[in-house]
């Protein structure tokens, strides 16, 4: 299938970049966004008592609310490759099925990650995965079309958000994976070091490699 993507590449705040709103009509567009300041990103749903805001304000990460679901994401400036890929609703890719509506992009993601020599990875085919702290942070879980390396790592996290006019799906990448700098975000009872030190696979890609990559196997779909 060859699709002409619309793709936007911005820097500013994650707060900026989470209150955009799905075009109507859209086209199939790629934005890519660099944050310039630290960010907690909390799903839709969580709840503020996850969060030690005093921590938060200390460390200097803004705490900031996306409209899709899961639990939180740390972004910090040149550890995240952020992607959100937008979608219609009449476009090919699209499924009704939520459940299985981001298994073609988990695909993009493992041909990717392919081309960087990264091999034996899966993508999550089967209902959400709760494991302990998976309702604090979006890595700890795994939902449908997210990928995990051979020993079972996070590597790609995917939220999504829907509306009549088609799907925005945010796609998280980590280049460097700092537990040190996650866990004493959290309020008691929350995950320590030990808990998240091992949870996620890094990509220490360069951004525009990556980026390079991702678009030429998205062009494959």
């Amino acid at each position: 299938m060859s699709t002409a993507w619309n793709v936007e590449v911005d820097r500013g705040s994650a707060a900026e970049f989470h209150a955009r709103d799905i075009p109507n009509p859209l086209i199939p567009t790629l934005w890519w966004f660099d944050v310039q300041q630290p960010a907690l990103v909390l799903g839709s749903a969580q709840p503020i008592g996850h969060i030690d805001v005093v921590a938060c304000e200390r460390a200097g990460v803004d705490i900031v609310r996306r409209r899709s679901g899961g639990g939180a994401v740390l972004l910090e400036p040149d550890d995240v490759l952020w992607v959100d890929v937008v979608i219609p609703a009449g476009d090919p890719r699209w499924s009704a099925d939520v459940s299985s509506s981001a298994w073609w992009l988990g695909e993009v993601w493992q041909r990717t990650l392919v081309t960087c020599g990264i091999d034996g990875t899966t993508v999550h085919h089967g209902p959400m995965v709760h494991r302990r702290w998976s309702d604090r942070l979006c890595f700890a879980g795994l939902g449908g079309g997210e990928v995990v390396a051979a020993d079972g790592r996070k590597i790609v996290g995917i939220s999504q958000r829907r509306t009549r006019a088609g799907a925005r799906f945010q796609c998280a990448l980590y280049r460097r994976w700092r537990a040190e700098n996650h866990a004493p975000l959290f309020a008691e009872p929350g995950p320590q070091f030990r808990d998240l030190d091992d949870i996620v696979f890094a990509v220490d890609r360069p951004v525009d490699e990556l980026r390079a990559v991702f678009t030429a196997a998205l062009h494959q779909t």
